[in-house]
């Protein structure tokens, strides 16, 4: 397996684009973003758990009902959320699109995303759809800055792997900056394979994914309205469709989850204000499941966050963390240290304070990836989670979002 060129067009048969379509103020960001397969592919998705869910969750939920599709559209700048013709403009959307591409409207994913309770007027999109069929190539940035709202940066990654000897390939964009909580998903992720695997076993593959990697992602504690993580797999490389569970299955596994861990990591990363990656790994728990709860704990706490802004070795943040996360801990046996490409420290043993160098701790805590290493000192399970520091800009940024 190795890293390649090309995000959600690396893949056979998958071409993109991006472009400015009205729906922002600005006209130097783009808005609207189309994703399309030469064939009819399998489709799997995951949606926000979110009681309040935008129209577009609804419509693609019906649309890949049958487990095929063939274009993804979304839009930035309006989540097309607590709307009173939302269903209807979603659908539209659809119809747009699959009437531009001669395609069938029920073979469109359709996503948006951005402030919540304004409508969303169709005009714009309805305008654009032939530009944005015609720009449709090798453009999966354009694509990934189509979908972006408060995001800094693009995100995407593509890698190739091997099925019994034919190399097959597998690539995915997202957006999320703000409003990172998933239970489920809260951002906008597409990814695009050409492998062959039957719309059971891709969602056999993406359901198992999230639990280690977008369920373990963490910017500000808030679960977002409209978000999906889908994936389109058209065959195209023509290895032997996997539709059981073997060698295949895990090879597609470790390829997708690699993606889904780089996307993963950027999001935390350019959470929005953020000046820091966390990265918080446990291991030592009574389970798996107890890692998980400890990580996220550790990742949603503010104090924590705060005091990773400040280059603050407070670990006493931490072990407070642990404890009201609601699991079988035996906080006696707790060890903290943290880590970056500036060394490694520790500062927590056996639950107590121990001696260290304030000086050293700054200096590693000053870097912008940082580890916050925890043993619990029970068993064998372990997790990881990801997220990013609190600072004054998160305040800034959300204080006149809308406006």
């Amino acid at each position: 397996m190795k890293i390649i060129d090309g995000g959600i067009c690396a893949a056979k048969g998958f071409t993109a684009s991006g472009i400015h379509c009205g729906i922002r103020k600005n006209r130097t960001k783009k808005d609207l973003s189309l994703i399309y397969s030469e064939k009819i592919a399998s489709a799997a998705a995951v949606y926000t758990t979110n009681l309040v869910k935008g129209a577009t969750i609804d419509v693609t939920k019906k649309n890949i009902a049958d487990g095929k599709a063939q274009a993804v559209i979304c839009n930035s700048g309006n989540a097309n959320t607590c709307n009173a013709d939302g269903i209807e403009v979603a659908e539209k959307m659809c119809s747009l699109v699959a009437d531009e591409l001669k395609i069938d409207k029920k073979d469109v994913v359709v996503a948006s995303t951005g402030v919540i309770g304004q409508p969303l007027d169709i005009e714009p999109i309805k305008n654009s759809i032939p530009e944005l069929v015609k720009n449709l190539g090798n453009n999966s940035q354009d694509a990934a800055n189509g979908i972006m709202t408060t995001d800094t940066k693009i995100k995407e990654i593509a890698v190739s792997f091997n099925i019994g000897g034919t190399e097959c390939k597998i690539g995915g964009i997202a957006k999320g900056s703000g409003m990172i909580h998933p239970d489920m998903a809260t951002m906008l992720v597409f990814i695009t394979t050409d492998c062959a695997i039957t719309s059971k076993m891709l969602q056999n593959a993406l359901s198992s994914d999230i639990k280690d990697t977008f369920n373990m992602v963490s910017v500000d504690g808030d679960t977002s309205t409209n978000d999906m993580v889908t994936v389109l797999a058209n065959g195209m490389a023509e290895n032997n469709e996997i539709d059981t569970f073997g060698e295949d299955f895990d090879t597609f596994m470790k390829a997708l989850n690699t993606v889904t861990v780089y996307l993963c990591r950027c999001i935390a990363a350019d959470g929005e204000g953020a000046t820091k990656m966390l990265e918080c790994k446990v291991e030592g728990a009574n389970d798996s499941l107890t890692a998980k709860k400890v990580a996220k704990s550790i990742i949603c706490s503010s104090l924590t966050k705060a005091a990773m802004f400040g280059a603050d070795a407070n670990w006493g943040r931490i072990l407070c963390a642990i404890g009201y996360a609601k699991c079988d801990v035996d906080v006696k046996k707790v060890d903290v240290s943290f880590k970056s490409k500036m060394g490694i420290i520790d500062v927590c043993k056996n639950g107590s304070g121990i001696e260290f160098s304030e000086e050293k701790a700054k200096e590693i805590l000053l870097e912008d990836e940082i580890e916050i290493l925890v043993k619990l000192g029970d068993g064998s399970g372990s997790a990881t989670a990801w997220g990013c520091d609190l600072t004054y800009d998160y305040v800034k940024i959300n204080g006149d979002y809308r406006t």
